[in-house]
């Protein structure tokens, strides 16, 4: 009974903070480390499975036109934009995931038991994007998109293997930063996280004990994932990222306080 609970538990915060921009790597580590939980790295890929699952529902009609898009603009030399938004995916997804995953395969693990560099990651990426937001204009939405744009905020991807710094984070960041209008840079960092985390669903499949706890971290993760999605979009047509910012600076110190009352 006690694993089913910590399961639901860790498949809420996941279902939150995957889909916002405010770490689930940073909650997911530092949660078990408060309430001395043991949290498998097969587990994790498990509730992240439960968030791709959400965000494959949401976008399924988008990822069905780009799909059918990708394949004509191949096979029948047709150009469209769906065609050439599947093309910016893939090729934005090939660096940045590479990259991470060699470096969250050789040091991630490490520093997600270092709650300091987790916390300076929270603080440190909660004042990039407050200013990146504030500052950047947005004068580029989803389907005015360009390789360049694509391709660096595929790229920043990299940076995610930092606990605390988040993949929505970082490509959010960059999004605004490159002047992609804010519902329109959600989108798209939703759309690009999906390879990066099929493949490592697939990688650690393996892994998995399909167990009671299992399917309750995956459906709970899973249905608020998609409640966080539709939130986060139709948030962002008004709203802006400043209020995530501030959460990540004031957990950031928290996690700060919560380690000096340890030592």
């Amino acid at each position: 009974m006690n694993e089913i609970l910590q399961a639901l538990i860790l498949g809420v915060v996941q279902g939150l903070t995957e889909l916002l921009p405010i770490s689930s790597s940073a909650h997911l580590n530092i949660i078990p480390w408060i309430f001395n939980w043991k949290m498998t790295e097969s587990f994790d890929v498990a509730l992240h499975f439960g968030t791709l699952l959400a965000i494959v529902l949401f976008f399924f009609k988008d990822w069905i036109s780009l799909i059918k898009g990708g394949y004509n603009q191949v096979v029948k030399k047709e150009k469209t934009f769906e065609g050439k938004m599947f093309w910016y995916l893939v090729i934005a997804t090939i660096p940045g995931g590479a990259i991470g995953f060699l470096l969250d395969h050789f040091i991630g693990d490490s520093l997600g038991k270092m709650p300091l560099v987790i916390a300076g990651a929270l603080i440190f990426m909660g004042i990039v994007l407050y200013f990146v937001d504030k500052n950047a204009p947005a004068k580029t939405d989803y389907k005015q998109m360009s390789f360049r744009q694509t391709f660096l905020i595929g790229f920043s991807q990299a940076l995610a293997f930092i606990p605390g710094v988040s993949r929505s984070g970082v490509t959010m960041t960059t999004g605004r930063l490159m002047g992609v209008d804010r519902e329109s840079t959600a989108k798209y960092s939703f759309l690009l996280s999906t390879p990066i985390v099929v493949g490592a669903t697939l990688y650690k499949f393996k892994d998995f004990v399909l167990d009671m706890p299992f399917f309750i971290g995956v459906l709970s993760s899973f249905i608020v994932g998609v409640i966080v999605i539709k939130f986060l979009l139709e948030y962002l047509k008004k709203g802006s990222f400043k209020i995530f910012a501030i959460y990540r600076v004031l957990l950031g110190l928290a996690i700060i306080g919560l380690y000096i009352v340890r030592i």
